[in-house]
């Protein structure tokens, strides 16, 4: 054999797997080997396997191989990286923006509209305080870009004041594009109640009211959301901290018939806040209006008492059955029962019952043993633990100076276990427009606005507690959140390939049932991979992933200026832009 030139080079050669789930993983070796010509034709010859060698490393190997000429260490390279700005997730957030329109939905373009849509991108992407948010902004190519990484803390406030002034031409917006028959031809839309707590005692909507967040030492806001049938945020508004449920749906009422002119809507709500009299002031506001909601315990006791339309035998081979009530004129109503979450209920009744007989017991034997006496200071002790799970209604105590007795009113609880996972559902919608099945399903996606209000609260958007104190600023604040919650809403849906978000969630046959999950969703939680081996993602993980998609700014000998250059994407954070419709872009546009 005649010996050849030799030449060395680097060999990437992949390969794939597939397991006994059917996914498929890809593999990549690494191996260094010697090219000859032997006979007429070329061989390889493997000299080491380098698939173990860190990326950076190989990388320079396979450079060298080829030729490059390396810049040994402590030696000034030809180009200089001046700073490595935190690009991609920003980028996402701003393109969802522009293909939904918002820059145009908040206002005339200038000073104020930037800033607006900066701080909204920002709480999507960054939630914090505006003074934190304002800082961030150098930070990430979103302030240089907007033109707004030298704002100060009063033209963030400025901006907050400016589109609060625009919030009911922007919501006005929102309505057309989402309530209006064209888009919504059920004419549904959901509202509900939340509150978050203020921190400081000078915001005029501060008050003492039902803590939804288990805050009740402070004073909060409330809050109602509104949306359409799927839960895409529409409109909020703001209310002190002490509303009631029913004056705030009056109010949306209002809002939805008055400023929107939107005619002959479906109202759903919750059975605390569409109350019979918010029935007559909404028949009173248009008699074409109509509601989906659900009546209250004591309201099914009668239907249930004296052999009343409700009773326990409509349910022996179905869960849904519709009944009427002379109480109810001119309205059907359609009782439901779900099985599960009547043994939920009965389980956490028992185990109320036994928590409460536990409290009791150290303190009765305190008496018997003659340790506590008087009928005063054995009351005094008992009363203290007798209402912690709020299950008193369910004991006799009898107390003496000398005893102390709880026994359970059986016959009380028995009546309260025949409502167990019973619920009824009241609309004046014909059934010709609306089925059964479908009204249960209307009020059940009051689902949605609950979600909403925990990515708006917790998950996503961070809007509590509330640190501002003029009520415009306030308001402007959560006028902020929803618009995030806009965008959340858009950047999820599109997302769900790549996160837990199950992508094609299953029509239920029975309404009345649990939701389920769909095949797809129930692989993504047992595997926690795709099939090209990548970890699926949160949404709030997925952006912190983008954010490692930099822009860098380069800097050549002889050459005064910087090149902006992006790092190479992820096939995550390609996929990512794809899914929105968007190429990555280098700058962000106006």
């Amino acid at each position: 054999m005649l010996e050849q030139p030799t030449a060395m080079h680097v060999a990437r050669i992949k390969s794939s797997h597939t397991d006994k789930h059917g996914e498929r993983r890809e593999y990549e070796s690494r191996l260094l080997r010697r090219t000859y010509r032997e006979d007429g034709r070329v061989r390889h010859e493997t000299l080491a396997n380098l698939s173990k060698l860190p990326d950076h490393v190989l990388d320079a190997v396979e450079a060298a191989l080829k030729g490059a000429a390396l810049v040994p260490a402590g030696q000034a390279p030809a180009v200089t990286v001046a700073r490595s700005v935190p690009h991609g997730h920003v980028a996402a957030v701003h393109a969802m923006a522009r293909k939904l329109g918002l820059p145009a939905l908040l206002g005339p373009a200038g000073r104020h509209g930037d800033l607006a849509l900066a701080l909204i991108i920002s709480r999507v992407a960054h939630p914090g305080s505006k003074l934190s948010t304002i800082a961030w902004w150098q930070d990430v190519t979103l302030g240089a870009d907007l033109g707004i990484a030298d704002a100060t803390t009063d033209e963030a406030y400025a901006a907050m004041d400016w589109l609060e002034a625009r919030q009911e031409a922007i919501e006005q917006k929102l309505a057309r594009r989402h309530l209006a028959p064209a888009a919504n031809p059920s004419r549904m839309a959901l509202f509900d109640l939340s509150s978050s707590w203020l921190e400081g005692s000078h915001c005029p909507l501060g008050a003492r009211g039902y803590s939804r967040d288990g805050k009740k030492g402070n004073v909060q806001i409330e809050y109602g959301l509104l949306t359409d049938p799927e839960g895409r945020p529409v409109a909020v508004r703001v209310f002190e901290g002490n509303t009631a449920d029913p004056a705030a749906f009056t109010e949306i009422a209002g809002v939805v018939h008055g400023t929107f002119g939107l005619k002959k809507m479906v109202m759903v709500g919750d059975r605390g806040m569409i109350t019979s009299a918010r029935i007559e002031a909404l028949r009173e506001l248009d008699d074409q209006y109509a509601w989906i909601t659900a009546l209250r315990s004591p309201q099914i006791r009668t239907l249930m008492a004296d052999d009343g339309p409700l009773q326990l035998s409509l349910f022996d081979e179905q869960d849904l059955a519709e009944i009427t009530s002379d109480d109810f004129p001119g309205e059907r109503l359609i009782a439901c029962r779900n099985p599960a979450l009547a043994g939920d209920r009965a389980r956490k009744r028992e185990d109320l019952l036994a928590a409460t007989e536990k409290l009791l017991a150290p303190i009765a034997a305190r008496v018997a043993s003659g340790r506590l006496s008087g009928a005063a200071e054995i009351g005094k002790k008992a009363g203290e633990v007798i209402g912690k799970y709020k299950m008193a209604k369910h004991f006799e105590v009898t107390i003496t100076d000398d005893s102390l007795t709880a026994e359970r009113k059986e016959d009380q609880i028995r009546q309260e276990a025949r409502l167990d996972g019973i619920y009824v559902i009241r609309t004046p919608v014909p059934e010709a427009e609306l089925g059964a099945a479908d009204a249960v399903t209307a009020y059940k996606n009051l689902k949605y606005v609950e979600r909403d209000f925990r990515h708006i609260k917790s998950d996503d958007l961070d809007l509590r507690p509330v640190f501002h104190r003029l009520e415009k600023r306030v308001r402007g604040h959560v006028l902020i959140c929803m618009l995030a919650a806009y965008l959340t809403w858009h950047l999820r849906q599109a997302w769900a390939p790549l996160t837990y978000t199950d992508e094609d969630p299953p029509a239920p046959a029975n309404p009345v049932a649990p939701a389920e999950r769909s095949a797809s969703a129930e692989a993504k939680a047992s595997r926690q991979h795709d099939g090209n081996g990548r970890d699926y993602l949160s949404f709030p993980g997925l952006l912190a992933h983008l954010g490692t998609l930099t822009r860098n700014e380069l800097h050549f000998p002889g050459t005064p200026a910087a090149v902006p250059v992006l790092t190479e994407p992820t096939s995550r954070q390609k996929e990512a832009f794809d899914l929105i419709g968007a190429a990555i872009p280098a700058v962000l546009r106006k």
